[in-house]
């Protein structure tokens, strides 16, 4: 039956179903597309014969609304949905978003802060005894003891305070089903210790290999010193290949110990092509329909999924500990399958949204040694410096990206995945670029250099701003080659670990001399498992332990935010302020390299009095008249002054 899996007792009854083995409770609505984790996990489950149903957003205040579908035979199943749902529901500033995408309607509310363990422990006051297996994102990165932003404090394992009884990390196909088919055949949940991919609790340690294991300092050791957090933290980054990782054990007080197995082995093309081919639906319950739809849809519905995993390595990002560094890929036969049954839908327009993943241009991995001896440990594929072992090449997704575009009834196909601009420079033949830019953009490429100052690109693991700096003038060669007029939009952030008041204002210069001034902005936001946010809570860099500059306090992070958009009326008092504080009054003024005049911004954005000006005034103005900075010097003598026409205010609402 290709159908919605059952969402009531009427559904399963339709079914011939009396009892479900698995009831899956999520925090986001139930919409059965292959980019959503809920539907992954039932879809693969139910290809292995179980039977299962979605209970989508459950009131938390009401402890009948998880037993809607009866007890499961074999266990429950719980999600916070497709985002950790602190995430989804707070700004970095601890404000409340105004709307949910993954909601019906895009209502916000819908589901408690800290899903994963309220859903638990809803559970657990009705079935005491009923197996909990957790998993998705919220579990998979609060699997171990972890820093929690949003109430500031070390946190114990999602497991323990979830009242679960194992977690199911990374993306969960694989060892789903082993729990399943332990469960199945009879053994406890108790004693399933030995499924790559999970997280258990014992009190008895001999259940674990102990020559392959790793003892991580104790929750109550991290708790007296950040730094044993740090250490613990970098033992963790180092192991979370399959091949390489081992067995992590964290004690807790009363002689609780939780262990977790190695990560499961990435799938192979063949098994991400099963996956892909599973009945979904691809559209949201039509239950939410007179609530206008699920908004989270509109982004993914006409998009293809091309690869998993990254060996990018970005510090602030959790891809590391949920997908791994080894990519992984589907076939071309599987996403031109895909795509032709897009083509068929009556709301498709022509348009392929994307083609990607974590990283679009990422689809081998980075070296034949990751293959068969895992992914090194303790350095990364492409920071510093590219790896010598590096495989750089192109052609499989160039020869992807032009069967997608030369499908009947396509009339473009679109990049909007990120790309990593540092890889595309490594690759000799240029190939890729030419394509992308005179076929798969329109207008505009969007792109990640996060900042300018190399100190902290470092701690951010991005290349240095040199490395981009090249990027753009190739970008804007091959653009001029096949007769394009594009821009590039770049991504970026402040008040990331290492970026003081000076890397902020060298990063205002920066987009001074671009002539572009950012729509959006980016402030670091410390969500869990990142190596960024352990620099944060800590303040030290846990691969050296070395002391890092963390900017914390709150008028600080606005006047950093503020000075990447000094343009803006209503950031002058704080542009002028960090100028203040910095000793760089030579930006306040009306000479070229000002960033702010000296006198108030009017309504219209204006400076407001511009023709009066003080004696004091006059002479800031005067001294700076003909100076140029560094960056302009540079500029026209590498006749790279286009750089600032790319980058253009014609793009200052494109974000």
């Amino acid at each position: 039956m290709n159908n919605f899996l059952p969402v009531s007792k009427q559904d399963m009854k339709e079914r011939g179903w009396q009892q479900c083995d698995f009831v899956y409770i999520t925090g986001d609505a139930y919409v059965d597309h292959s980019s959503f984790g809920t539907a992954i996990i039932s879809r693969v489950l139910e290809a292995n014969g179980y039977k299962v149903g979605i209970i989508s957003q459950p009131d938390w205040k009401d402890e009948k609304s998880v037993t809607i579908l009866g007890e499961p035979r074999l266990g429950f199943l719980v999600s916070a949905g497709n985002m950790d749902s602190m995430v989804n529901h707070y700004t970095v500033n601890k404000k409340p978003r105004s709307e949910d995408a993954y909601t019906p309607g895009g209502l916000r509310g819908k589901r408690p802060d800290y899903a994963v363990v309220v859903y638990g422990n809803l559970i657990r006051k009705t079935y005491k005894k009923t197996p909990i297996i957790i998993g998705g994102i919220e579990a998979s990165l609060r699997r171990l003891a972890h820093y929690d932003y949003w109430s500031d404090k070390l946190k114990r394992s999602v497991l323990l305070d979830s009242g679960a009884d194992i977690i199911s990390y990374g993306m969960g196909e694989k060892s789903i089903v082993e729990i399943a088919d332990a469960l199945n055949s009879g053994i406890s949940v108790k004693d399933i210790t030995f499924v790559k991919g999970t997280v258990f609790k014992t009190s008895d340690l001999s259940v674990v290999d102990m020559s392959s294991a790793v003892i991580l300092p104790s929750f109550t050791d991290m708790q007296e010193d950040k730094l044993n957090y740090a250490k613990s933290f970098n033992i963790q980054h180092n192991n979370t290949d399959s091949i390489t990782g081992k067995i992590l054990i964290e004690s807790y007080p009363n002689k609780v110990n939780v262990v977790q197995n190695p990560p499961s082995d990435p799938l192979t093309t063949q098994e991400m092509d099963d996956i892909y081919t599973l009945p979904f639906m691809n559209t949201y319950h039509p239950s939410y329909e007179k609530l206008g739809g699920v908004p989270a849809i509109k982004e993914i519905k006409f998009s293809l999924t091309s690869n998993r995993g990254c060996f990018g390595g970005c510090n602030f990002c959790a891809l590391t500990f949920h997908q791994g560094r080894r990519v992984q890929v589907r076939s071309h036969e599987s996403i031109i399958d895909e795509a032709k049954k897009m083509t068929e839908d009556r709301e498709f327009k022509g348009y392929i949204h994307d083609v990607g993943g974590p990283t679009a241009n990422f689809r081998s991995p980075a070296c034949d040694k990751q293959i068969t001896k895992g992914v090194c440990t303790g350095k990364q594929c492409l920071f510093p410096k590219p790896c010598p072992n590096l495989k750089v090449d192109h052609k499989d997704y160039v020869n992807l990206l032009k069967k997608l575009r030369n499908l009947s009834g396509v009339k473009k196909v679109f990049v909007r995945s990120g790309i990593r601009f540092d890889y595309v420079l490594h690759d000799k033949s240029h190939d890729f670029l030419r394509e992308l830019c005179k076929y798969h953009i329109s207008g505009q490429l969007r792109v990640a250099p996060e900042h300018v100052d190399d100190d902290v690109l470092k701690l951010m693991g991005k290349p240095e701003s040199s490395v981009y700096d090249a990027f753009l003038a190739e970008y804007g060669r091959v653009n001029k080659l096949t007769g394009k007029e594009q821009y590039a939009v770049p991504y970026l952030m402040s008040s990331h670990p290492g970026s003081t008041l000076k890397s902020a204002i060298k990063l205002a210069e920066y987009i001074r001399d671009l002539g572009y001034m950012p729509d959006q902005v980016q402030d670091f936001y410390p969500t869990p498992s990142t190596m960024s946010t352990c620099m944060y809570y800590t303040g030290v860099n846990p691969s050296d332990m070395k002391p890092v500059y963390i900017p914390k306090d709150t008028r600080e992070k606005a006047m950093q935010r503020a000075l990447i958009q000094y343009r803006k009326p209503e950031n002058y008092e704080l542009v002028k302020k960090a100028l203040l504080i910095a000793h760089r009054e030579d930006l306040i003024g009306y000479g070229k390299e000002c960033l702010i005049p000296s006198r108030p911004y009017s309504n219209s954005g204006k400076p407001k009095n511009k023709n009066v000006v003080s004696a004091s005034d006059r002479g800031t103005a005067n001294s700076h008249k003909d100076k140029k900075t560094k960056t302009q010097r540079k500029s026209e003598q590498t006749g790279k002054k286009s750089k600032a026409v790319r980058h253009g205010n014609k793009n200052r609402n494109s974000r």
